[in-house]
């Protein structure tokens, strides 16, 4: 309880709810998304996924500034009431269930749920069967919206995203979450875009988990990097071609520009790279990568929405890749590829492959 308890002052932010004909979400900057397969922040198809947990309050009159801290806090303290009810619903239920004695419940499971990329279809049994059997969901931006489809009427949705400048809940307030449902005996389910062990903060949330005495079963997703690499046709690794492959995230820990200072290790002719969250450094990244002796021409492609049928595609020399993004007007998510082996894709351009690097190899 102890993130109900800190979120308490917030809750005088909201007024009581007068006749309830049917949910009206908050009236922030609701735009529909549908040309997005994610949920994208202070969309409508966010708001009425999750309208259960705003069911006891008014529609807001003007917003503050879309991403202010105002906002998020405003939108917790909305959700406070609608989150107690179902903690003590769940309770209950265990109760009955002769599985709560003196006000302790036994603990639910927690499962750290991978999506994949975006196309359903590339779920795995287990992760469909776990979704379909939860009690209450966390679900991250990029668990595409074919995906939560799947979930089971009775179940409970929330979205916990983050994206540039706005996190709808900060890490330390996903895992207190976690940890008040699960003790309430819940089986809870995080769902992460991808695997949750591969720069998805899984492996923190099972940390913070486990000390607190919570099971926690970890179910992979099939990464960005191979799903789309598969959609493709680009082989991640090739004999006499690649003999590694290399996963950078293009954010570091405390914001700014620099990828995390690891070009000159990754500027390596026989590797792919593969550059998650990278579409602001990428730049900084190309220039320092070729500053470190990766070939100007090395071959590159950029992937906006990977897997779904709004997946957009740029193929370029490493040297002109950003241009090329910067002309596309790509958006996040957008996984880049580089390395030799994106010219074995069968969309790489016909005629760059006549001068090609790997062509003379």
């Amino acid at each position: 309880m102890a993130l109900l308890h800190k979120l308490a002052p917030f809750s005088s932010l909201h007024s009581p709810f007068t006749g309830k004909p049917h949910f009206s979400p908050p009236r922030r900057h609701l735009v529909s998304f549908s040309a997005s397969p994610f949920t994208e922040k202070h969309s409508l198809e966010r708001y009425q996924r999750d309208q259960w947990v705003y069911e006891d309050n008014q529609t807001m009159s003007l917003p503050p500034p879309c991403d202010s801290g105002s906002v998020r806090e405003e939108d917790i303290a909305l959700q406070l009431p609608e989150l107690k009810k179902l903690l003590e619903v769940l309770r209950e239920k265990r109760e009955s269930e002769g599985k709560c004695s003196g006000g302790e419940c036994v603990p639910g499971n927690v499962f750290l749920v991978g999506t994949g990329p975006g196309d359903p279809e590339l779920l795995t049994l287990k992760a469909v069967r776990v979704i379909k059997s939860a009690d209450l969901l966390l679900y991250d931006r990029l668990v595409s919206n074919d995906v939560l489809d799947l979930v089971a009427p009775q179940a409970k949705l929330l979205y916990v995203g983050k994206t540039a400048g706005y996190h709808s809940r900060t890490q330390e307030e996903i895992h207190e979450l976690l940890l008040n449902f699960a003790e309430a005996g819940a089986t809870v389910v995080r769902l992460k875009g991808g695997d949750p062990l591969v720069f998805g903060r899984g492996g923190e949330e099972m940390d913070f988990l486990q000390q607190q005495g919570i099971q926690v079963k970890v179910i992979p997703g099939i990464t960005a990097a191979s799903g789309i690499a598969a959609e493709l046709g680009i082989p991640l690794t090739h004999r006499g071609i690649a003999n590694s492959v290399r996963f950078l995230t293009g954010h570091s820990r405390k914001g700014g520009s620099d990828p995390l200072f690891v070009s000159e290790n990754a500027a390596d002719s026989d590797s792919t790279l593969v550059v998650y969250m990278g579409l602001s450094t990428f730049p900084s990244l190309a220039h320092k990568l070729m500053l470190h002796g990766l070939s100007p021409q090395t071959p590159a492609a950029a992937i906006e929405r990977g897997t779904t049928l709004q997946q957009r595609t740029v193929f370029a020399e490493l040297k002109d890749l950003s241009e090329k993004i910067t002309s596309a007007q790509l958006v996040s998510p957008t996984l880049i590829i580089v390395g030799k082996v994106v010219e074995l894709s069968p969309f790489w351009p016909a005629s760059t492959k006549e001068e090609s690097c790997l062509m003379q190899t």
